[in-house]
């Protein structure tokens, strides 16, 4: 696919564009990326000549926001050390992997791979988390080497941490095993975040998820 087409297809007025191409090489999909430069208004992901181009909705870009602004709270209520990274385009050329989450973070300590990334799938009608049917959205995140994965799916979160030391264990998730529980963040509540990301009223709901940190904290 020449780059000329992919470009009249990123100009179609529909927010909730999804395109995938296969047979994609590597140098046509960093050329993309190129011309694409620091514009929000895709998300592009890439694995082994599979190339997914995504244009987020408002609705997916507001709820994506609203989980970010929350949790931001909680790093400030807990004095946990935070490095923000985002949407940030982290990719592997050895490994033929490129992937831009909705929001990640380095936790701790600042590094080139995110800790934790999140991702919404409302922008993809009947999508499963493990695999969208083009690309396996937890592989990418493995051969990256993110430790935790969040995604949120009909108004839940679900959650996968990577156990590198024994991968053969988990190999349907690629290596990610499904907790209830965030092992990078273990004092959040996963309940009160899934409630106060389907508050309707963005100040309340941080408003009510700062009170309910605080109620829950020694």
């Amino acid at each position: 696919m020449l780059l000329e087409d992919l470009s009249q297809w990123l100009k179609l007025d529909d927010p909730e564009e999804w395109r995938v191409i296969t047979n994609v090489p590597w140098s046509q999909y960093e050329a993309l990326l190129t011309q694409m430069g620091d514009s929000l208004a895709y998300r592009i992901n890439y694995l082994d000549g599979v190339l997914e181009i995504v244009a987020p909705s408002r609705r997916h870009e507001s709820g994506k926001t609203r989980i970010g602004t929350l949790l931001e709270i909680y790093f400030l209520e807990t004095d946990t050390e935070y490095f923000p990274t985002g949407s940030t385009t982290f990719r592997n050329a050895d490994k033929q992997v490129g992937a831009e989450p909705d929001e990640s973070y380095c936790i701790g300590t600042d590094k080139a791979v995110p800790d934790l990334a999140i991702e919404l799938c409302s922008h993809y009608v009947n999508e499963v988390v493990v695999t969208s049917g083009s690309i396996n959205r937890l592989e990418r995140f493995q051969r990256l080497g993110v430790q935790e994965v969040w995604f949120w799916q009909n108004n839940c979160f679900l959650l996968y941490h990577l156990r590198i030391e024994n991968l053969d264990q988990w190999t349907q998730t690629f290596g990610y095993e499904a907790i209830d529980q965030s092992e990078l963040l273990p004092h959040l509540d996963m309940n009160l975040l899934s409630e106060c990301v389907q508050n309707p009223n963005p100040l309340a709901a941080a408003k009510a998820f700062r009170q309910g940190i605080r109620d829950r904290l020694p």
